[in-house]
């Protein structure tokens, strides 16, 4: 778990030069890895149309990156404090490489999610440490809150210009070089992180309970296979005993964690409502982006028929609002209640999710793009605040913790939405499709074109025009159906979120606030 330096009497020092280079540097991990979770969109068509994978196997290799880094997160935090941050950034990143080369030569839908779940494993290695290294080497309040908004900042904008680094790639090179991103990156954080960055050891040696990270793994890993293979084929035994096992090991860790002297993970802060409605809304908001991408990248090239790069272009406006918004929010919060701030971000975004709902599968790219610029600017102030947000509301000595759950909201609500959303859209389309499917197709190409909307394009593409546009015509409008249904699912969600931020988050501060009110407080007597 991270723990903040211990304060020493009088002023703490300030950081100097090396210390933002070595922010720089930490840098580098953050951007790959929230770029990673959105750089492989523009990818799935061509992907699908070298592996071709099933629906479920292109939700498995999107989304379990990102559910293994939440669920490894909280252990690796433990870990590097027995072993050291910077070794356990260094080891991760080393394993990060290597994973990204297996990844980026896959010979099968199988082999690249292996591929994508060990770059889980080793990206959980990657964020607590970077986010521990930043409180150690800024102990300044001030200098420590600028390095922190810097550090979501890398966040945030890894996920927004993932799809234009994608396109790059894509334009030039095959689908695995969007992998092969990570090598140089993780070349120079290893030469680098020597220099620049301090060793840091926790004062504590508890020992891990690897009973906690069974249970954890257990009641995630389950419980999404489950709500997958449902969405597939609707009840069934199997899928439906999974999820209720899951959610029996869910609550199995919850009641273990309580229990433990030093547990994987505090259940006790989420008796605090502002804590557990900030770390909601972090949760939720962030994930629905990850099922709207997945959708919105496929309509831009399979639909619009982009070039992934001209897709990533027509993507970048939205990247420029959120960065704007995200830019803005920790000016303005100086006139505005975060809380109420971040409820109306949601109103704007929500309003942007119902425009995407909206979107024709003929000539609807120019209401996609409004909407996705409407969309993002309302979820700046999330990715900019729900950090500090959420450590704000815990109690200053749990404040690393907080920290450590707010990444692993995050990481865990964009595979969430991927998984969710994912399936629901994917649903919608093979329901649709299931009553539109052109007569005359052989048995095998009308199950292929059934499935998936890479799928249908790749039957397409053998058959003559007439009954290409005859097979096409129907897939796109299923498709921008399952679109227009999640669209209207995440307007929904971010409307509740919006009013819960209202009720609930009006009186919670960012973790800075709370940190210049103490100073103050302090600072008092002396000028008396």
């Amino acid at each position: 778990m991270e723990t903040a330096p211990t304060a020493a009497a009088g002023p703490a020092p300030r950081a100097g030069l090396r210390e933002w280079l070595g922010l720089a540097v930490l840098a580098l991990p953050t951007i790959l890895l929230s770029l990673d979770v959105t750089v492989l969109y523009l990818a799935l068509p061509h992907l699908g149309t070298d592996l071709k994978p099933s629906g479920t196997e292109i939700l498995w290799i999107i989304d379990v990156f990102g559910f293994l880094i939440a669920g490894f997160l909280i252990t690796m935090g433990t870990i590097g404090d027995r072993i050291g941050r910077r070794r356990l950034l260094m080891i991760g990143a080393t394993g990060f490489a290597g994973a990204s080369v297996m990844a980026a030569y896959s010979t099968s839908p199988e082999m690249l999610i292996v591929s994508r779940a060990l770059l889980g494993v080793f990206g959980a290695t990657l964020m607590p440490s970077t986010l521990s290294l930043i409180s150690n080497m800024f102990q300044d309040a001030k200098q420590r809150a600028t390095a922190i908004g810097i550090w979501a900042a890398c966040f945030s904008s890894g996920i927004a210009i993932g799809p234009l680094i994608g396109g790059l790639l894509l334009e030039w090179f095959w689908w695995g070089s969007v992998f092969l991103l990570a090598v140089p990156v993780m070349g120079i954080l290893l030469i680098a992180a020597p220099v620049l960055l301090p060793e840091y050891r926790g004062t504590a040696r508890h020992r891990i309970d690897l009973l906690s990270v069974a249970l954890s793994l257990g009641a995630v890993i389950p419980v999404i296979w489950g709500i997958k293979e449902m969405a597939e084929d609707g009840t069934a035994p199997l899928p439906a005993v999974a999820l209720v096992g899951g959610l029996a090991l869910g609550v199995a860790f919850v009641l273990r964690q309580r229990r433990l002297t030093e547990p994987l993970l505090d259940i006790r802060m989420f008796s605090d409502r502002g804590f557990s409605a900030a770390l909601v809304v972090l949760l939720f908001g962030v994930g629905v982006v990850g099922g709207c991408y997945l959708f919105i990248s496929q309509y831009l090239q399979l639909i619009e028929d982009l070039s992934p790069f001209k897709a990533g272009l027509w993507l970048l406006p939205s990247a420029g609002a959120m960065i704007v918004t995200a830019g803005a929010a920790p000016e303005l919060i100086r006139w505005i209640r975060p809380g109420y701030l971040l409820g109306a971000g949601l109103l704007m975004s929500a309003a942007g999710y119902y425009m995407l709902s909206q979107v024709e599968a003929d000539g609807g790219r120019t209401t996609l793009v409004w909407a996705m610029v409407v969309m993002f600017a309302g979820l700046g102030p999330v990715f900019a605040l729900g950090t500090d947000l959420v450590v704000g509301a815990a109690p200053p000595e749990k404040s690393g913790s907080a920290a450590a759950m707010s990444e692993t909201s995050m990481e865990f609500g964009i595979s969430l939405g991927i998984a969710v959303l994912g399936s629901i859209g994917s649903a919608v389309y093979r329901n649709e499709m299931d009553d539109t499917m052109p007569a005359g197709l052989p048995e095998e190409a009308a199950e292929v074109a059934g499935d998936t909307l890479p799928g249908a394009v790749a039957v397409a593409e053998e058959l003559g025009p007439k009954e290409a546009e005859s097979l096409t015509t129907p897939a796109f409008e299923s498709f921008t159906e399952g679109l227009s249904t999640i669209a209207v699912v995440c307007s929904a969600t971010v409307l509740v979120l919006a009013l819960l931020s209202f009720a609930l988050l009006r009186r919670v501060r960012t973790a800075a606030q709370v940190e210049a009110e103490r100073t103050a407080a302090e600072a008092e007597p002396t000028g008396a």
